[in-house]
């Protein structure tokens, strides 16, 4: 289903571009069909309704503009689901197959299961229009992540021994990125993204777990608890945004494509492909709402890092990717006047419609961020 919905995305935004770009080719000939050079008109963007305050890189700046931002992500993730079906612990622990049976310690079946996690995500970023056709943009990143975990005794059977929580925190993944302006008029705007994301974030990780036999060895983290891919990565995208009135619209294409095969512990992160839709309504100068739809879907990692080894579905590198279709509900507030003028803060939540989940796997149970965004 997220496939399907991708490549009708991609298509549609690619002939908007296409579209778009040759509109303004037109415009540029005279009736004779000669080439004038005309002035570019600059566009005050404080009039321009808000894009949803989750939507990455959906708008450039003007020569000289800058804007910084911070936003607090929270993703919560409860319960396991194999494919698009919920499974229970008890099944996970009696059923499935522990990819490292037969290495010394190692039971079976998984007998270790996940049931709730947390990943809240810091997120500080800068934008600079270098000209009025390119902008740049920085963003680092800060994660604290926390996972509950439920351990059956031995190697056989529901007898629950406890429960434990595992956690890492610190600076993630750097990105740094361009914006490329492919179009833009009184309506509508297309631009190009192209970011660069550099493995600033440890991969290295490790806490303290508690095993079926009772012992509470440390070990290495499982991947999802790393706070970096490990890898050199690209993201490249295509954003389109119209507005007319009160009304704004857009749509959006990113990906995440690992440059290298594998990182210094022997695995990379599946490339990661997404679709966003969405539509907006300024109330007043002050106050916008949107409804945004986002389709991504991804692969499995591929490699393995020989330290990380658990009876946990976690540490298997084909428990992981899949597709996931969400809404999100959004609103911002803009000020317009006096010392709140070019500050703007925004809140979207969003709830997932559809996840077929490599799996097992922990399935999403909502996502809020916040953010506060100040122009200048």
């Amino acid at each position: 289903m997220a496939k399907t919905i991708l490549l009708a995305g991609i298509a549609s935004i690619t002939f908007l571009a296409s579209e778009t770009l040759a509109q303004e080719a037109s415009l540029s000939l005279n009736q004779d069909g000669v080439h004038h050079n005309h002035k570019h008109h600059h566009h005050d963007h404080s009039t321009h309704p808000s894009e949803p305050i989750g939507l990455m890189g959906g708008h450039m700046h003007d020569q000289g503009n800058w804007m910084v931002s911070y936003r607090f992500m929270r993703m919560q993730m409860d319960g396991n689901r194999i494919g698009t079906d919920a499974v229970s612990p008890e099944e996970i622990a009696t059923t499935i197959p522990n990819r490292f049976s037969g290495v010394a310690g190692q039971p079976p079946t998984l007998r270790v299961v996940p049931t709730e996690m947390t990943m809240d995500m810091h997120m500080f970023g800068a934008m600079y229009g270098v000209t009025d056709w390119l902008t740049l943009m920085g963003m680092a990143m800060y994660k604290d992540n926390a996972m509950d975990h439920v351990t059956f005794q031995g190697g056989a059977g529901t007898t629950r021994l406890g429960t434990f929580e595992t956690e890492s925190r610190g600076w993630g993944d750097v990105m740094l990125s361009g914006l490329v302006r492919g179009y833009q008029d009184h309506m509508h705007r297309v631009h190009f993204n192209l970011g660069l994301s550099i493995p600033t974030g440890s991969i290295k990780e490790e806490d303290t777990v508690l095993a079926p036999n009772g012992t509470t060895p440390r070990l290495r983290l499982p991947y999802m608890m790393q706070l970096g891919t490990g890898t050199y990565d690209i993201h490249p995208g295509i954003t389109y945004a119209g507005h007319q009135d009160a009304w704004s619209w857009g749509a959006q294409y990113k990906a995440e494509i690992r440059l290298e095969d594998k990182n210094d512990q022997g695995y990379a992160w599946g490339d990661k492909h997404g679709l966003n839709f969405w539509g907006g309504y300024q109330w007043n100068k002050n106050v916008s709402s949107s409804l945004r739809l986002a389709a991504t879907t991804q692969e499995e990692i591929d490699g393995i890092d020989p330290n990380i080894v658990a009876p946990v579905q976690t540490a298997d590198p084909d428990n992981y990717g899949g597709e996931i279709v969400q809404t999100a509900l959004g609103f911002n507030l803009k000020g317009t006047q006096g010392w709140t003028r070019g500050h703007e803060l925004g809140f979207e939540l969003g709830i997932p419609l559809y996840q077929d989940l490599n799996g097992p796997q922990m399935e999403r149970d909502y996502n809020i961020t916040l953010g506060w965004k100040k122009a200048f």
